[in-house]
């Protein structure tokens, strides 16, 4: 199955469709963006060069398979990510105003923290389980923090 983001005018991505492999093959059987850019158009009303082929093994510049070789387009496309033209990347929505755009994604404008020792062993012990979680108000409130330690299993 092959997938093509359906972009506006602005690079945002409005939806997600599947094709068949057939449907984006040329003459000699093979799959190509722009025989699925062709077929998408004919078929769905809306020009070519706003569908753009999207991997659905993709996230972080990271495919599932664990070869990296594989990885395409940064991230698998989904509705409201931004697709980025110059990098050829499609971007996940910013997740917080404070947060910064990088190549990939986004990133807070504070690192997140260990986990103290204690947390931890918590942790591996199933007792706990502890992680960071952003917390926006708190960052806006006092920018010198942001990172809250939240136990899941509480």
């Amino acid at each position: 199955m092959a997938h093509f983001a359906k972009i506006s005018e602005e690079n945002i991505v409005l939806g997600v469709l599947t094709l068949n492999d057939s449907d984006c093959q040329n003459e000699e059987g093979v799959e190509t963006e722009s025989v699925g850019q062709a077929y998408l158009e004919k078929n769905n009303n809306w020009p070519a060069h706003l569908w753009i082929k999207t991997s659905y093994n993709t996230y972080g510049n990271k495919h599932k398979s664990g070869d990296d070789s594989k990885a395409f387009r940064g991230n698998y496309a989904g509705v409201g990510f931004i697709w980025d033209p110059s990098n050829n990347v499609f971007i996940p929505p910013k997740p917080y105003a404070s947060w910064t755009r990088v190549t990939l994604g986004w990133v807070p404008p504070l690192e997140k923290p260990d986990l103290t020792t204690e947390q931890e062993n918590q942790n591996n012990a199933n007792t706990h389980h502890w992680e960071y979680q952003w917390d926006e108000s708190a960052y806006q409130a006092d920018n010198s923090t942001g990172w809250i330690a939240v136990d899941n299993l509480a």
